[in-house]
């Protein structure tokens, strides 16, 4: 029998599926849908260490949580010693499971300004800011990160046995560096590599391109990691956790889910938003999600259009039942 995967005293079963922090997507009203559907671990939204020091209401918002959603981890990134200490005491004292640091983000106004990804450059400096957190920290500290800053600094290795010297009780790597962005193709070989180091006793997770049950599978088989974060593969598609599982257990697929279930999904995820974020901003954040819901409908675009134009709850649920009608003979993969 595999052993159980384990976060200090954290239990997540023998290979976990994790939901992955995604900026503007991975809020609570994504999550509750998400674990309704089998994700094993999730994280916030990443907060800005000097927005959550500065009281700025966004960074604070994103570090509620709700019962439903443990195990949790807060996700927090910056590039100074000091402010990121102060941001990982205030994350780690609003109770999620665990703090989690990242230094993955590519995108240019974080990465070049020496936060996320940028801290590849420097893991003297990456050093220095995990043990300093892992220091005030009272629950795990778990990373996430990439393979290294472009092809000519790969330094994955390196990385993972400082964090792990320094305290770190779980790595994920998504596997591509920063100068790919989200392009091409994820290394997983290298990923394997920093599990198989003999050194290297925590927990890894792999990250990158899993997109359906047969290629988690694949790569769990392969590359002998402890798990799968899943990412853009979740959006408007939250059943993708079950269906791993379930392919796991027994080497079938589940049916996909009928536009019964997909309306469901989404009236749960807009009734969540708009109680956590109010009428204007819940209904607002939520447009972006209905093209994924209702991927590859025929006909579909008056009903996406009243969906994203409506600014009444009530009406917009009026319409989704209308489209649990009139599409209820729609079959997917379509």
């Amino acid at each position: 029998m595999k052993n159980m995967v384990k976060i200090g005293n954290i239990e997540l079963g023998e290979f976990p599926l994790l939901l992955a922090p995604m900026e503007d997507v991975s809020d609570p009203p994504f999550r509750a849908v998400c674990k309704d559907n089998g994700a094993d671990l999730m994280y916030t939204e990443f907060i800005s260490a000097e927005g959550l020091i500065r009281d700025a209401a966004k960074s604070l918002q994103k570090l509620d949580i709700f019962p439903y959603e443990r195990p949790i981890g807060i996700q927090i990134f910056g590039d100074k010693v000091d402010v990121m200490r102060e941001a990982a005491r205030i994350a780690d004292e609003a109770g999620p499971e665990l703090v989690d640091i990242n230094y993955g983000c590519p995108v240019k106004n974080v990465a070049c300004k020496g936060a996320g990804a940028g801290l590849l450059k420097d893991l003297e400096k990456m050093q220095k800011i995990t043990e300093e957190i892992v220091k005030i920290c009272k629950k795990p500290v778990t990373v996430k990160t990439r393979l290294g800053w472009d092809d000519s600094t790969i330094n994955i290795m390196e990385a993972a046995q400082r964090l792990q010297d320094v305290g770190v009780q779980a790595l994920t790597i998504h596997g591509r560096t920063r100068a790919q962005m989200y392009k091409g193709s994820a290394n997983w070989e290298l990923i394997a590599k920093v599990k198989e180091m003999p050194s290297i006793n925590m927990p890894i997770f792999g990250n990158g391109d899993i997109d359906s049950p047969e290629k988690a599978l694949e790569y769990r088989n392969r590359y002998g990691v402890d798990g799968i974060m899943i990412g853009r593969a979740a959006i408007g598609y939250p059943w993708i956790f079950n269906e791993i599982k379930h392919f796991f257990a027994t080497g079938e697929h589940l049916p996909a889910p009928d536009m019964a279930a997909r309306v469901a999904v989404c009236r749960k995820h807009l009734t969540r938003s708009v109680e956590w974020k109010g009428d204007v901003l819940g209904i607002l954040e939520m447009r972006r999600h209905y093209s994924n819901y209702f991927k590859n409908v025929p006909d579909f675009k008056p009903y996406r259009t009243r969906l994203v134009q409506s600014e009444n709850a009530a009406e917009i649920l009026a319409t989704l039942d209308e489209i649990a009608d009139t599409f209820a003979d729609v079959q997917w993969p379509a």
